[in-house]
């Protein structure tokens, strides 16, 4: 019988995704294991293979939906096999009455009929809004009505402004809406604090120009952030309790006896953070390599789900775009974030003396139930001595 394909348990806790792109038509004959569709979850872009061959009967969603786990996605079917019939019009006493069937479509009273295809989230959208399918224009598959067809009818039947001015609508999609559910749960799940520090980087701005065109000879952009991995790395050995997670369900602190640091990349599409695991036993060269090709990926939106997850600690480089302080939002489950600003000549005592040395501002974000300001100032205090003299980067042991 025709096999019909669900949205799996994508992990980590996901419940729900958004259908990107179809990869197939209905009518198509598809291999087993071949993409079908690509959807976006939480975390990352994922493709999603077929777990048979056959022909595709029917796609149950149309792109741009939000389907959830367990909903069905396209129903196959090996050769010879075919849908279940329909079931049998409904009848009065004037005769077969209207009746919408299982794909949306509505009998019209001249007796023609007229497709009205659309997912019971955009029906259920449409009533909200007060919008009726029957004069919106579907750009779905096969004529469907989709979010953004009913954001049309809705900008069509409105005036091109507020009382105040003109105003554009932006719909809240992809990875700009997964930002801000995500944000808006650390804010409430968290008892965050921000505290900031300084460290004069000057040292390492040297060693960095030095070996920067060795680095390029091998193919490797060397920035700070191998560096900024590190010093976080060897501090958390110092201060666990920001290497950890809390457990809601068991009241407890789970301190993470490993290190994977989560690195946040700004892409076209907003901000992803895909994970560098095991940063103990990798080198500062290792580190430059794995960042420079996760950065790669996340901008391409090729970065799997399995790269988005694990993370124990994140780190943000916002100086990279001109800014200096900030009070960055935790990456959950992790319990804090460092966020490392623009690196800038300042006046600053060196032996007595007032010289102009390169001073990196820093921001860290902690969880307060988790530890406290003593503990977070001290960590950043480690992180600082650890980026003030780099060759203690480079030692095995301190």
């Amino acid at each position: 019988m025709p096999y019909e394909l669900k949205l799996p348990d994508l992990g980590e806790g996901i419940t729900e995704a958004e259908l990107r792109t179809w990869l197939v038509r209905e009518g198509d004959a598809v291999s087993e294991h071949q993409g079908i569709a690509e959807v976006e979850t939480d975390k990352a872009v994922v493709e999603l293979p077929s777990p048979r061959r056959g022909r595709v009967l029917r796609l149950h969603q149309v792109e741009g939906a939000i389907v959830k786990v367990g909903d069905t996605l396209l129903t196959i079917a090996e050769e010879g096999e075919e849908l279940k019939e329909e079931r049998p019009r409904s009848a009065g006493i004037v005769g077969t009455l209207p009746e919408a069937d299982d794909a949306g479509r509505v009998e019209v009273a001249s007796g023609g009929r007229r497709d009205i295809l659309a997912t019971p989230a955009v029906r259920a959208q449409a009533r909200e809004m007060g919008v009726s399918l029957e004069g919106v224009r579907g750009t779905g598959p096969r004529g469907s009505i989709v979010r953004e067809d009913l954001a049309k009818a809705t900008a069509s039947a409105m005036p091109p402004a507020d009382r105040h001015g003109t105003v554009e609508r932006i719909p809240l999609r992809g990875v700009r809406r997964t930002i801000a559910r995500n944000l808006l749960a650390a804010q409430r799940a968290t008892a965050f604090v921000t505290t900031m520090d300084e460290a004069d980087v000057s040292d390492l701005w040297e060693l960095r120009l030095r070996e920067l065109g060795a680095m390029q000879d091998k193919g490797i952009h060397l920035t700070f952030f191998p560096f900024f991995i590190k010093a976080v790395q060897r501090s958390l050995v110092e201060h666990p309790l920001l290497n950890a997670s809390v457990d809601e369900g068991r009241d407890e602190i789970v301190i993470k006896k490993y290190c994977n640091i989560g690195i946040a990349v700004d892409t076209p599409d907003g901000l992803m953070v895909p994970v560098v695991k095991d940063v103990a036993n990798k080198s500062i060269l290792d580190l430059a390599m794995e960042i420079q090709c996760l950065g790669e990926r996340a901008r391409e939106r090729k970065v799997t789900l399995e790269e988005m997850k694990g993370s124990t600690f994140t780190i943000t480089d916002f100086g990279h775009f001109g800014g200096t302080y900030a009070t960055p939002v935790i990456n959950c489950p992790d319990v804090a974030i460092l966020g490392c600003g623009r690196i800038a000549d300042r006046p600053w005592v060196k032996d007595g003396r007032v010289v102009p040395r390169k001073v990196l501002p820093l921001s860290l974000t902690f969880d307060h139930r988790v530890t406290d300001g003593v503990d977070a100032a001290g960590f950043l205090a480690t992180v600082v001595r650890y980026l003030e003299d780099p060759a203690l980067l480079f030692l095995e042991s301190l």
